[in-house]
C-alpha cells in the first residue's frame, strides 16, 4: 500500500549557514557601524537570540533574516516571529523560535484537511509527522498538491514515498 510522511523538519546546517550569512551582511552595513548587535543561533533549542539598540534596526535585522533564509532555501513560515521585542535598558532583545517538527494542533489541521477532501485516503499522527497511505499513488499525490495548496502557516515537506 502506497503511502508517504508530512513532516516540518529545518536542517541545522542550513540555518547556521542563514544566521552566519545574517552576521556578516549586518556587520558589512554602514547602518550598523558602531552599534550594538548580537545574533546567535542556539542550536539546541532551535532558537535565535537578536539583539539591537532600536525597534528599527531590530526589523531590519529580522527582515535580513528572513530574506537570507529564503536564499538559503529556509521557509520563511519556519521562524515565530509573533513574539515582541523586549526592552532591557538601551538594548532591545528578541527570540525567535524556530517550528522543527509538526505541533499536535497543526497535525490535526493536516488530518482533518485530508479527511474533509474526501480523498480515499488514510492519514494518522505519528509523533511529529502525519503519515498517508492509500491504494493509489495518484490519491497521495492530490494529497500533496492539497497541503501545498492550503495555507496552514507551516513548511511541510513529503517524505518516505514508498510504493
Amino acid at each position: 500500500m502506497p503511502s508517504f510522511d508530512i513532516t516540518s523538519k529545518v536542517d541545522l546546517q542550513t540555518l547556521d549557514n542563514a544566521v552566519n550569512t545574517v552576521k556578516k551582511e549586518i556587520g558589512n552595513r554602514f547602518d550598523f557601524k558602531g552599534s550594538h548587535v548580537v545574533i546567535e543561533l542556539q542550536k539546541k533549542e532551535f532558537k535565535i537570540q537578536l539583539e539591537a539598540d532600536s525597534d528599527m534596526k531590530m526589523e531590519q535585522i529580522t527582515d535580513v533574516l528572513l530574506s537570507r533564509a529564503m536564499r538559503q532555501g529556509l521557509d520563511g513560515n519556519c521562524f515565530d516571529l509573533s513574539k515582541s521585542n523586549l526592552p532591557s535598558g538601551k538594548i532591545i532583545k528578541k527570540e525567535v523560535p524556530v517550528k522543527n517538527g509538526i505541533a499536535q494542533d497543526d497535525a490535526k489541521k493536516i488530518v482533518k484537511l485530508i479527511k474533509d477532501s474526501s480523498i480515499k485516503v488514510q492519514a494518522a499522527i505519528m509523533d511529529d509527522m502525519v503519515r498517508v497511505s492509500g491504494k493509489k499513488i495518484d490519491d497521495l499525490q492530490q494529497v500533496i498538491q492539497l497541503c501545498k495548496t492550503a495555507d496552514l502557516k507551516i513548511p511541510l515537506q513529503f517524505v518516505n514515498m514508498k510504493n
